[in-house]
């Protein structure tokens, strides 16, 4: 039997059915090559789950945002957040990502200053973002935290957890500094280390990690290590974060974790009423340096509003030819 023929309209109106644009951005850096990269889909809407994550795999980043239409006509979006393994109620990295990618879809392709507030929906919750674009600078994008960061009782040994981590005992600590466990939407070990070359030192074995971790609302907690200082000048801490189980043996930017990591600086640095501003580097081990900034504002002694903000770049964009 002959082929039923297929006219080129007709073949490019099937190709548009099959196909969903993706790009590639590089986040919480300014500069292409460097900062977590991820994967944004855009006009997610009718992949399900089991493709999604699929898809997520095949990108293999660290994690894939989905963007698709809100829940609610005031919101600007809904985002689908995915590692290679699994999928995450809240992630930092795709928030700033999907933000200044949406910021950018708006704008268009001419040059554009503009700054644009959204809502974007997560699993945890709505986010509100602010981006802020101006011609040929790096976007720049910041949200509120979604939820504020809590400590969570555990029994925590030091030793188990330098075995994970294989440094020696006596390199975690500094100052008043302790192993502690804190959650703001995902759950993670904060780790403190003397200095950046106990940091340099950790390897995390995935094996161990997972025996110790412990399991916070169903989600395994993740190892994020850190010290004061950094390598870069301005850098008021450096951080390494490590999500084996999720199929991240290192991660170069971890706003969630940052996000958790707030509650840690506010208890134990002791901070006063009023605004407070860090610089947090991650990723330098890996050679993929990133800035992560956290603005906190304290009142009654208590963290009153808390924000995370970072650049992210355009490094590559295509066609997904998926249904």
């Amino acid at each position: 039997m002959d082929p039923v023929p297929c006219w080129p309209g007709e073949k490019m109106r099937r190709s548009a059915r099959m196909s969903r644009q993706y790009a590639i951005y590089d986040v919480f850096t300014a500069d292409r090559l460097s900062g977590n990269p991820l994967a944004v889909v855009f006009d997610a809407e009718g992949l399900d789950d089991d493709v999604m994550q699929k898809i997520a795999g095949e990108f293999n980043l660290s994690e894939t945002v989905f963007i698709l239409p809100p829940t609610k006509p005031a919101h600007g979006a809904s985002l689908r957040i995915f590692t290679p393994r699994s999928e995450l109620p809240f992630a930092g990295h795709p928030t700033v990502g999907a933000a200044i990618a949406l910021a950018e879809r708006k704008a268009g392709a001419g040059d554009a200053n503009i700054d644009v507030m959204n809502v974007l929906e997560e699993k945890v919750g709505s986010v509100r973002t602010v981006t802020k674009l101006q011609t040929g600078k790096p976007g720049f994008a910041e949200f509120d935290l979604p939820r504020l960061a809590t400590q969570i009782d555990a029994d925590l040994s030091r030793e188990t957890i330098a075995a994970a981590l294989q440094i020696d005992v006596l390199e975690i600590g500094f100052e008043n500094h302790r192993i502690s466990l804190w959650n703001a939407g995902v759950p993670y070990v904060m780790v403190p280390v003397h200095d950046l070359s106990a940091a340099a030192k950790v390897r995390c074995d995935a094996s161990l990690w997972e025996q110790l971790a412990p399991i916070v609302d169903g989600q395994l907690a993740d190892a994020f290590v850190y010290c004061r200082d950094g390598v870069a000048h301005d850098a008021q801490f450096h951080a390494r974060m490590f999500a084996p189980h999720a199929g991240i043996i290192e991660d170069p930017a971890t706003g969630s974790a940052v996000a958790a990591f707030s509650g840690a600086i506010h208890l134990y640095d002791d901070l006063l009423d009023g605004h407070h501003a860090f610089l947090i580097e991650q990723g330098v081990e890996m050679g993929r340096p990133s800035r992560i900034h956290l603005h906190l504002d304290v009142e009654d002694g208590k963290i009153d509003q808390a924000r995370i903000g970072g650049h992210a770049v355009k490094l590559a964009e295509g066609t997904l030819l998926i249904r």
